[in-house]
């Protein structure tokens, strides 16, 4: 009986991440269905300021903070240009956390990250509100069903389990001589520049205060930039590659905005060349 309260208690966390904009209302809607189904739970704003329509920025954030919440966590995802349409909408368990949202590749990477156990296609009406929306199923749909997901609804109850989901990947970047290849799959508020080139990949050629030339190939803009541990080591206005806290390389500016300096957006392809290696290969 303790444990099941304890784990009753860890699910009751809600997490909300859309594109609505912090003023828009949208999301105090979908917090007010959700404690009127489940009071009392907690709720925490992943981020309301994901780019209008942009379901790979959507997709990365959520990738990037799914691991640091418990077992039974519950996170909706709502960055949805299909809203209204044929496509389903999801549970998603993962890892010992439900992933809610739209069928549209916005769930896939968390999800990959944390371990996919099942997915189902929400279909039962009971677990909606009464009267949905064409052009607002994070209210309607999804707040609901994370709000019973939370008070211990199974999903099977709520829908059908699937095999075929639309899958969203950002690649991962490679090595050839000494040149690091990637793409750019999130820009952040600072400007900072995030590839998909892994930490493991990215420190098998830059050592710390190593000089490297970075190329934006659409473009064609060069720039020389140091691989530095940390913003604050490199002076004010110095461009500089890191690794940042979400395990990926990428490109800043200290005190700087490198995305508009350098006119970066994102799924552009960015090569990295360094002067000495210690190995190579392709991750």
């Amino acid at each position: 009986m303790e444990r099941e309260e304890h784990e009753l208690d860890q699910r009751r966390v809600i997490t909300l991440l859309t594109d609505f904009g912090p003023g828009s209302g949208y999301a105090a809607a979908m917090k007010g269905v959700i404690l009127g189904i489940t009071p009392g739970v907690q709720l925490v704003d992943l981020s309301h300021g994901v780019p209008r329509h942009d379901i790979r920025a959507g997709a990365f954030l959520l990738w990037s903070v799914v691991p640091h919440f418990p077992a039974g966590t519950v996170h909706v995802a709502v960055v949805d240009p299909g809203v209204g349409t044929a496509r389903k909408g999801l549970i998603v368990v993962a890892g010992g956390q439900y992933l809610v949202g739209p069928d549209n590749g916005l769930l896939y990477p968390a999800a990959e990250r944390l371990g996919l156990e099942a997915v189902y296609q929400i279909k039962n009406e009971r677990y909606m509100l009464p009267n949905v929306s064409m052009t607002f199923h994070g209210r309607d749909i999804f707040a609901p069903v994370a709000a019973h997901l939370a008070r211990g609804v199974a999903p099977p109850e709520i829908g059908e389990e699937v095999s075929e989901w639309t899958e969203l990947r950002f690649g991962t970047g490679e090595l050839r001589d000494n040149t690091l290849r990637g793409s750019v799959i999130y820009i952040d508020s600072f400007g900072n520049v995030v590839t998909n080139i892994p930490q493991e990949l990215a420190q098998r050629v830059l050592t710390p205060g190593q000089e490297a030339e970075v190329e934006v190939l659409k473009l064609g803009v060069r720039a020389r930039a140091r691989f530095l541990e940390a913003y604050a080591l490199a002076g004010e206005g110095e461009r500089l590659l890191l690794i940042g806290s979400h395990g990926n390389l990428e490109l800043a500016i200290n005190r700087g905005n490198a995305a508009q300096v350098l006119g970066i957006k994102l799924g552009d392809e960015l090569e990295i060349k360094v002067r000495s290696a210690r190995r190579d290969g392709r991750c």
